[in-house]
């Protein structure tokens, strides 16, 4: 006899929106790309979102990670070197027969991703430059133009974008670092929510490092 559901979860099949463009990618459970997102090449952790007109390439990205609208993830650089910054030197089998993609320059590209942490909010309008690492719990303002590596926790904004505070104390960051919520079961998470949505942090955190030892 089939064992009956569990009627707490939903399904945790990832939710795609028919107008997004998808294309060698690896998506986690839960996981929700909205209209007209473009990701190539990109891997995205559970229950992270994508919300409308978002784009990314060559991109890793952890578990719970909030990313606003019209967001660009590895702004792809041209080759500026060369005579023109223009892709018909790169793709030029979109003008012309017999002609192919410069694989050489699609691997330069390919060489410098960007990765992810969980539970990273990318805001409205920001944009992550190639080769970026944003750590565990950092935020990137809306429109920031990220261009240089961003640490656990910390609040990014402007252009190019520059730390504005940390999210918490160290020792609390410390302490949220070690738990790994993002890592627990479905049934961890159900049970601690409404913790997470009244207990102040510091008493989460004493009460689930209690639970977890």
């Amino acid at each position: 006899m089939d064992t009956p559901a569990d009627l707490r979860f939903k399904d945790d099949e990832p939710r795609i929106h028919p107008t997004s463009e998808l294309k060698g990618c690896r998506l986690g459970r839960h996981v929700a790309v909205g209209e007209r997102v473009v990701l190539r090449e990109v891997v995205v952790g559970d229950y992270s979102y994508f919300e409308r007109h978002a784009e990314a390439i060559y991109t890793t990205i952890g578990k719970f990670c909030s990313i606003a609208a019209n967001t660009r993830i590895n702004a792809l650089e041209h080759p500026m070197e060369r005579l023109t910054t223009h892709k018909v030197s790169y793709r030029p089998n979109e003008y012309f027969r017999y002609l192919g993609v410069d694989g050489d320059f699609r691997e330069r590209r390919r060489a410098k991703p960007v990765s992810i942490g969980h539970d990273v909010w990318i805001g409205h309008g920001a944009v992550i430059m190639p080769g970026v690492t944003i750590g565990n719990g950092a935020v990137m303002g809306a429109n920031a133009v990220v261009t240089k590596d961003v640490a656990p926790f910390e609040i990014f904004v402007g252009v190019p974008a520059r730390r504005l505070k940390m999210r918490f104390p160290a020792e609390i960051a410390a302490r949220i670092e070690a738990l790994a919520w993002w890592d627990w079961p479905a049934e961890r998470l159900f049970e601690a929510i409404p913790d997470m949505q009244s207990l102040p942090i510091e008493a989460f955190l004493d009460r689930w490092e209690a639970a977890t030892g």
